[in-house]
């Protein structure tokens, strides 16, 4: 069957922006963080709390949304992921107790982003299956950007109105933002051809393995070399973002400058996602990640080091945001190329668990070793650590071989049967 005209592709690509750019503002939770613990007297560890929750409910309800989509499709979800996170955000404004913050902010908020997150990859990778990096890449990048554009409006709001008033301006704004882009979303038609691509290279660096079933993707031991690489990796990150503001306060830059690191690392975070991305279409996405994680391993405790001298704690920040957003971005590619394209949603829904660990285990470290000690330093060499395990795992690990599943594979992706 001929391929599908060019152009009817990109609506999905605008569909998923839109939905994340709204989603990714999560990103920002540390704008918020100084005001609720002026109010009600709330400490680092119990306001830092809301972000572990976030990525913890985040990786497990993307996994939960890869067996729906397959029930309901893509557009479905991404309404409901919309949905809850608008809403999340909006009851969030009503809060008087931690209990509160928790539920609306955390679970709410959480829920939504598992559910949004996981449609503008699976179906860019239906509709641009030879370019699954960058597609990819792209949406997770957007992702990122979220908090470097609402990040700082955010900071200006709370200002000017108020935390509460914040959160409902931003709801509404972000309920608009989700509804449009989830009626965008939708998968290819049956029997869609994705147009050819001509290879750059005489011999392909990314060869995609037969679509594999999820239970039996549990029974290879590259799955848990990479699940545990995959957590100490973006531990680094994890840790960073959700004691950002707090941490450059702590480096001595006034409450401006401290907002603008947002944007240093939601741009730091997406240029990572995007362009490495690309480069891993090309370089090899084992050769990508061990190259950033060598990066990440030097530059995070560096972070801490040169905290004093602003330029240097912008650039700083910028490398370890974009070591972190390449994790996200190439390790979903990676996730295909070592167990095909076909179960991708609940197969790399279960390998994002290792990022949901990695996001209770960067906020406890950041949050605990400063209220021990005063101070950020121990945190930041541990993460360097943490990154130096994650590249000795990388170097040895293997792609599995592994028999295809027994049912036909869906051409361009992923299709909606149980794993």
């Amino acid at each position: 069957m001929p391929s599908s005209p060019g152009p009817k592709r990109w609506p999905a690509l605008v569909g998923g922006g839109l939905l994340n750019v709204a989603i990714g503002t999560y990103y920002a939770w540390s704008v918020f963080e100084p005001p609720l613990e002026r109010e009600f007297g709330w400490s680092r560890a119990q306001t830092s709390l809301v972000a572990t929750i976030d990525m913890v409910i985040l990786a497990s309800t993307f996994l939960l949304a890869g067996f729906v989509l397959r029930r309901v499709g893509p557009r479905a979800v991404a309404f409901f992921g919309g949905a809850m996170f608008s809403l999340g955000l909006f009851f969030a404004s009503f809060t008087h107790s931690l209990p509160t913050l928790y539920l609306t902010w955390g679970l709410m908020v959480g829920t939504g982003l598992g559910f949004g997150y996981l449609t503008p990859i699976t179906v860019g990778s239906l509709w641009f299956p030879h370019q699954r990096g960058l597609v990819n890449g792209l949406a997770i990048a957007i992702f990122a950007a979220g908090s470097g554009i609402f990040g700082p409006i955010a900071g200006a709001l709370i200002d000017r109105v108020g935390w509460r008033e914040t959160f409902q301006i931003l709801a509404g704004v972000f309920f608009v933002f989700t509804m449009v882009g989830a009626f965008m979303l939708k998968d290819p038609p049956t029997g869609y051809v994705a147009p050819a691509v001509t290879p750059r290279h005489a011999r392909p660096r990314n060869l995609v393995a037969p679509d594999v079933r999820t239970a039996e993707v549990l029974q290879t031991g590259s799955f848990y070399t990479l699940w545990i690489a995959y957590a100490l990796g973006t531990t680094a990150g994890t840790m960073v973002i959700s004691q950002l503001v707090p941490f450059a306060r702590f480096a001595g830059l006034s409450a401006g400058a401290a907002a603008f690191a947002l944007s240093i690392n939601a741009a730091g975070s997406a240029s990572g996602r995007f362009l490495s991305g690309w480069v891993s279409d090309h370089l090899g996405r084992l050769s990508t990640l061990r190259g950033i994680i060598f990066l990440s391993m030097l530059a995070t405790p560096s972070l801490f080091l040169m905290r004093d001298q602003m330029i240097f704690f912008y650039m700083l920040l910028y490398l370890v945001s974009y070591c972190y957003g390449t994790q996200l971005s190439v390790y979903t590619a990676l996730a295909g190329d070592f167990y095909g394209t076909k179960y991708l949603s609940t197969n790399y829904g279960l390998l994002l668990l290792a990022w949901g660990f990695a996001g209770v285990l960067g906020p406890v470290i950041g949050s605990r070793v400063y209220v021990s000690t005063g101070s950020y330093q121990y945190a930041f060499f541990l993460a360097g650590a943490f990154a130096l395990g994650a590249l000795a795992l990388l170097v040895v690990v293997r792609a599995p071989r592994l028999a295809p599943a027994a049912a036909a594979p869906v051409a361009g992706g992923i299709s909606h049967q149980s794993a």
